[in-house]
Order: C-alpha cells, then sequence, then structure tokens
C-alpha cells in the first residue's frame, strides 16, 4: 500500500484525484477536446503519462484563460517551458465556494442592511461586484462584522476600522505573493526545474505555509494592541490636555526624518545601494523610537513618526542624530506638536502639514522644532532660535529652533 507521504504535495492539498480522461479535463475547463490536445501536443500543458495531476489540470486552465485575454501559443509555449505559469497553479489552494447567496440573502442572514454590507464592503477594498456571489467565508465575515456593530462600536469607527484592517491586510498578501515569487518561484525557474514539478513543488510548500499564516498574524496582532492599549492607558494619566482635543482629534507630536541628499546618492551609487541605505535608515528608526511613537507611514526616503508625548519625541531624534553622527547621508528631522485628525489609521491636518514643511526646512545632522515642541520638553535640551519662516502654505511665519542636547556644567 502507498503511504501518504510518498503521494507528493498535489495529493497533499487536493486529496485523491480519478482517473480523468483528456474529454473530461476539456469540459472542466470549458474548451474542446480538440483544442486541449493541440496544447498537450505542442508541450504548452505538460501531461506526464497522460496521467491528469491537479497541477497538469490547473496548467490547462491557466492556458485557457491566457488565451482568452488574446496571448499567442508561442508566448504560452515559451512561459510553460519556462516555468513562468506555475505560479497560477497556486489559485486551486482557494477552491470556489460550494454554496452562493445573493446580496439580499446576506442581508437576511446577518441583519445587516443591503447598503450597509456595501459600504462595509467597499470600505475593507472588496469590489461592489463581488457581492452578487457571496460564499459561505464570506458569509461568517459579514456575521463577525455584524457582531461587532451590534457589541456598540460606533460605525463611523468601524467603518474607519475596516478600511485600515483591508489596507494593511492586502499589503501584506501582496508582501506574501511577491516574496514566496522572489524567493520560492524565481529560484525554481533559475536552476531549470521543469514547469510540472515547480507546480508541485510549490503547491506543497504553500500548503505547508499558508494554515501558518493566521496564527502568527493573530498572535503579532494580539501583542501590538497589548502594547497600545497599555500606551493608550499611559498617556491618558500623564498626558495633560488629552481630552481636551475634539471628538475624532489627537494632540500628538509628529516628527519628518529623512535622509539630505538622499537623490545625488542614488545617482552616485545606483537604486540598489541607495535602498539598502533607506531600509537600514528606516529600520534604525523603529528600533530607536520611544514606547508611545510609532512609524505611520514611509514616502521614499522619508518617515512619518507620531507620539503622544512631543517632550520624549524630540528626545528620541537629538539622541538619534547624536547616533547618526558622522554618517552619510546624514538624517534631518523636523517636529511639531499639536491636534491632529485620525482617520483610517493616519493622520491628517494643519499640524502634520506644518511638521512636514518644517522638515523640509531642516538640514542634515539637524534637528528642527517649532514653539510647541520647546514647551513640551525637558531642561536637558537646548533649542536656539533661527528665527521666523514662512513655510509653503502657511500665511503666518513660524518660529523655529534648532534642538541639541545641553552641555553638561
Amino acid at each position: 500500500m502507498r503511504r501518504d507521504h510518498d503521494r507528493g504535495p498535489a495529493a497533499f492539498i487536493f486529496g485523491a484525484m480519478p482517473d480523468l480522461t483528456l474529454s473530461d479535463v476539456a469540459r472542466r475547463i470549458d474548451v474542446s477536446p480538440t483544442t486541449l490536445r493541440r496544447w498537450v501536443n505542442d508541450g504548452i500543458v505538460p501531461v506526464d503519462d497522460g496521467r491528469w495531476t491537479p497541477a497538469a489540470i490547473a496548467h490547462a486552465r491557466i492556458v485557457a484563460r491566457l488565451r482568452e485575454r488574446g496571448y499567442s501559443l508561442g508566448q504560452l509555449r515559451e512561459a510553460a517551458h519556462a516555468g513562468r505559469l506555475a505560479y497560477g497553479y497556486l489559485e486551486d489552494l482557494f477552491p470556489p465556494p460550494a454554496r452562493l447567496r445573493t446580496l439580499d440573502e446576506a442581508a437576511a442572514e446577518t441583519g445587516l442592511e443591503p447598503a450597509l454590507i456595501e459600504r462595509i464592503w467597499t470600505a475593507a477594498g472588496f469590489s461592489a461586484d463581488s457581492l452578487e456571489r457571496i460564499g459561505e467565508e464570506d458569509l461568517q465575515l459579514l456575521r463577525y462584522m455584524s457582531g461587532v456593530i451590534d457589541g456598540g462600536l460606533p460605525l463611523v469607527a468601524f467603518l474607519q476600522l475596516v478600511r485600515v484592517y483591508g489596507q494593511a491586510l492586502a499589503q501584506i498578501a501582496d508582501a506574501e505573493v511577491k516574496l514566496f515569487h522572489l524567493f520560492v518561484h524565481e529560484p525554481l525557474m533559475r536552476d531549470g526545474v521543469p514547469g510540472l514539478e515547480i507546480a508541485e513543488a510549490m503547491q506543497g510548500i504553500a500548503a505547508e505555509l499558508l494554515p501558518l499564516a493566521s496564527p502568527i498574524m493573530d498572535r503579532v496582532h494580539h501583542r501590538a494592541l497589548q502594547h497600545f492599549v497599555s500606551q493608550d492607558v499611559i498617556g491618558h494619566l500623564e498626558l495633560e490636555g488629552v481630552g481636551d482635543a475634539e471628538l475624532g482629534r489627537l494632540r500628538v507630536g509628529i516628527a519628518f526624518a529623512d535622509l539630505a541628499g538622499y537623490t545625488r546618492l542614488t545617482e552616485e551609487a545606483g537604486e540598489v545601494e541607495a535602498l539598502d541605505v533607506v531600509e537600514r535608515f528606516v529600520e534604525s528608526v523603529e528600533l530607536t523610537l520611544p514606547d508611545d511613537a510609532r512609524v505611520i507611514k514611509t514616502i521614499g526616503d522619508a518617515v512619518m513618526v507620531v507620539g503622544a508625548d512631543p517632550s520624549a519625541l524630540v528626545d528620541w531624534a537629538v539622541g538619534f542624530q547624536a547616533l547618526n553622527a558622522g554618517r552619510r547621508p546624514l538624517p534631518r528631522i523636523g517636529i511639531h506638536a499639536g491636534d491632529a485628525l485620525y482617520r483610517d489609521g493616519d493622520y491628517y491636518g494643519s499640524a502634520v502639514n506644518l511638521a512636514s514643511r518644517v522638515g523640509a526646512r531642516t538640514a542634515g545632522g539637524e534637528v528642527l522644532v517649532t514653539d510647541a515642541v520647546v514647551d513640551a520638553a525637558g531642561p536637558h535640551l537646548v533649542f536656539e532660535p533661527i528665527g521666523e519662516v514662512k513655510l509653503k502654505g502657511f500665511s503666518e511665519a513660524t518660529q523655529l529652533f534648532l534642538a541639541s542636547p545641553r552641555e553638561p556644567a
């Protein structure tokens, strides 16, 4: 008797496959048997000893889809021989739902109005058209969402949370696919492994890894949630005026940091070397930030940091510049403090714009701050006024200060 571990990766994913004829497969992928036979004879669809394995069927399905999109047989033959079509086999890891509901049926089962389901669905980044065919797993997702709303979270907050989930998880999924392609698929192609073997190897690896993704993300999420709950409690206890901002606004310190001369570095050292420098810069920012601050986003070589305590943020900035003294290119950091509008996990408003403009006026190795930051800072720092500066987009001039550590007496 053949043991499970001898069956190969495709068997683990799809289970035992019945003996299928060429006509059976042609019917499954909606092409004529004559067309499918021609693809097999031309080597466009690889079949091992006439056996239609899951990978071979998936390959045929991909070829049929690409033919509908206008790709020539020559292009598909070349892609198949190089193994470039193997990645598409992983689509079979996500089988279609056995039962589908309409939007109205989903609304009746979840207690959510159809219009509200559409708002939530599109906020998560899904297309409205996909609501025409709702599977059981998507229906369960809507039940969970209905439970959150029934639990008392205001709809305006829930829609923002769903949008953040959608954006973050879309970035995660995109990274998973691209990294799997770069570090699993590409090496197999470079080694000259036949397309069918690439597909089965990738299916086996993906089948092992996919079940691990959700528990890993769940644990990372719980640890991060624990951290930010703790920081929020501390912030409310220690920081004055936290509750003074209007609903939807938070009083925060905002820093923009980037690398002076990054464009020149790109021209001189090349894009790959310059990108390595940026990655090390962003990593060093993340590793040294105070507990109540985090990187909100990166734009090229620029990093936006927000923290609940402006004093801790300017302490970090001065210390960060001291750590990087003598390196090239030098960081530059601009900081402002004020009320920012919090939406979808990001911060908006004039306070953010002002911090960005301050950062743009900063030279390499410097920390420039506004008077709001000076007022919050401790006595261990020195703030040298450099005068009032007219910043782009602001009608009134802004007083700027150069922050540095106080020399010991």
